[in-house]
């Protein structure tokens, strides 16, 4: 078996995807700015390398969609690679401004590749509230966004990483979209109380304006290209365009998605929200 080429290795997804692959003797080419093989959207010259030899490609997409459709095609030549799995977002067919170019312009680079694909647009990640945008405020005591009140059935990316194992090494999966979410649609601020109840402290959410919640960023530091980009994932979220569970994690996996609690009972269990 050719190798399986898993970009963003390092990240949320990558790693876990990466361990799956392990778990099962599978020939797995990590590749990242600070792995081994290494691979960096901005330097094309690390992309033959990276590809060279693999069979299969985990494309999770820069922001900047530029770079993209020249990847897909190196890795064509160079691979030669015949099957892609993309990460994308879901309701990403409705966003409006910047936010998730690089997703579409990875969807379209691999449905025009001549390759088999498989797209996953996955719902907000559970563990963006401990390992990454929300860690930090979350544990700090003040989740502040302005989201109102939209559920958001949130993904365990353990699901995610278990769905993409099963789009890249089994046959049926091609030129589909997976629409990737948990079992229960929660409004942040009954996500905020689970994993408050989970660590047993207390955890504020406090709902924003939009124009509060770009201020508050750009007093943190962030730049405002990024403070535009979130408002326009929080402008698609209050649309109410993935606010529904689906149920794709069941149809690939067999089973039924991790629920939100489950998720939040490992999370304090480890400590991340610990004060």
């Amino acid at each position: 078996m050719d190798d399986i080429l898993v970009l963003g290795a390092t990240g949320k997804t990558g790693r876990r995807l990466v361990r799956l692959l392990r778990e099962r003797d599978l020939p797995v080419r990590p590749a990242s700015r600070s792995s081994a093989v290494p691979f960096d959207w901005s330097d094309p010259r690390t992309w033959e390398a990276a590809a060279k030899g693999a069979g299969a490609v985990y494309l999770i997409a820069p922001d900047d969609p530029a770079p993209v459709a020249g990847f897909v095609e190196q890795a064509r030549r160079h691979g030669p690679v015949e099957r892609f799995v993309v990460l994308s977002g879901r309701g990403i067919e409705h966003i409006q401004g910047d936010f998730g170019a690089g997703m579409i312009a990875a969807e379209r680079a691999v449905a025009a590749s001549g390759a088999e694909w498989t797209v996953l647009r996955a719902n907000e990640f559970a563990q963006n509230f401990s390992e990454d945008i929300w860690h930090a405020p979350v544990r700090t005591g003040r989740l502040a966004l302005p989201i109102g009140d939209v559920p958001e059935p949130f993904v365990d990316v353990e699901d995610l990483a278990a769905v993409a194992a099963a789009a890249l090494t089994e046959d049926g999966h091609a030129g589909r979209i997976y629409e990737l979410s948990g079992p229960e649609a929660l409004t942040f601020r009954q996500a905020v109380e689970i994993m408050g109840r989970a660590a047993g402290r207390t955890i504020e959410y406090v709902e924003l304006t939009p124009a509060a919640y770009r201020a508050e960023l750009i007093a943190e530091g962030f730049p405002e290209a990024v403070a535009d980009a979130l408002g326009d994932m929080f402008a698609l979220h209050r649309a109410g365009h993935m606010s529904e569970p689906t149920g794709d994690v069941r149809l690939v996996l067999g089973r039924e998605p991790a629920t939100f609690a489950g998720y939040a009972a490992r999370a304090a269990a480890a400590g991340a929200w610990s004060a």
